[in-house]
């Protein structure tokens, strides 16, 4: 697999997208380990992991969008599958407004930002891995295609966001926990009136986040549109 021989125009972007990603992360770590000096306590140092595993499908695609020609199978479906198996810890991180709250020596705006910007983070990294993968399965199979790939991939990711934030399993409870996962998505999918919560998260995150995404990739092409205009 070896890296494609990008344009100048196509490089340049890359390059802002990594800046610009880089400084909004930046930020995170930097609100987060000042609230650790402030308060000499570790409340939120959980979402710096959190950030960590969200880039894991970010560098996944990027490899496999930066990757000339084709890609064999034997590469594209194990790294596709990782992608796709680390993916919602991109979006997930939005779920952790949950843990909002007022608390001692630490103003409530303060808070807010830092777990919005973390929440922020997360999002813009899902949409720019699923920008990638898009447009790698559009390559392939055409436009069509790729739009339900990625209509699927957020409705997946939308599932996972519940699996982990309800049910408290991790990415590699698929290696670890295998036979209580696999429990507990098959008795969602034969009995769907027994858990409604399940779907309801599902299908309201997956539609939230399928507008987002569009709404991201419009501005995009609109951008673009006048830049050449």
């Amino acid at each position: 697999m070896s890296v494609a021989v990008l344009s100048l125009p196509q490089l340049r972007q890359r390059l802002n997208l990594l800046l610009v990603l880089g400084a909004s992360l930046t930020l995170s770590v930097v609100l987060i380990t000042f609230r650790v000096f402030l308060t000499h306590k570790i409340s939120f140092v959980f979402l710096l992991w959190n950030l960590f595993l969200a880039l894991i499908p970010f560098g996944l695609s990027t490899m496999l969008g930066l990757s000339a020609g084709r890609l064999r199978a034997r590469v594209l479906l194990p790294v596709g599958a990782a992608w796709l198996l680390f993916f919602p810890n991109a979006p997930y991180i939005l779920t952790d407004l949950f843990h909002l709250e007022p608390r001692v020596g630490v103003p409530y705006w303060y808070d807010l930002a830092l777990i919005l910007s973390c929440a922020w983070n997360g999002l813009m990294l899902a949409y720019a891995s699923l920008t990638d993968m898009q447009q790698l399965v559009a390559r392939r199979l055409g436009a069509g295609a790729g739009w339900a790939f990625a209509t699927v991939a957020l409705l997946l990711s939308s599932f996972g966001i519940y699996l982990g934030r309800f049910l408290r399993f991790n990415s590699w409870d698929i290696l670890t926990n295998p036979v209580t996962l696999f429990y507990d998505i098959v008795s969602r999918l034969l009995h769907p009136a027994a858990h409604r919560g399940t779907w309801g998260v599902t299908l309201l995150y997956g539609v939230f986040l399928l507008l987002g995404y569009a709404t991201v990739r419009l501005l995009g092409r609109l951008g673009e549109e006048r830049g050449e205009a």
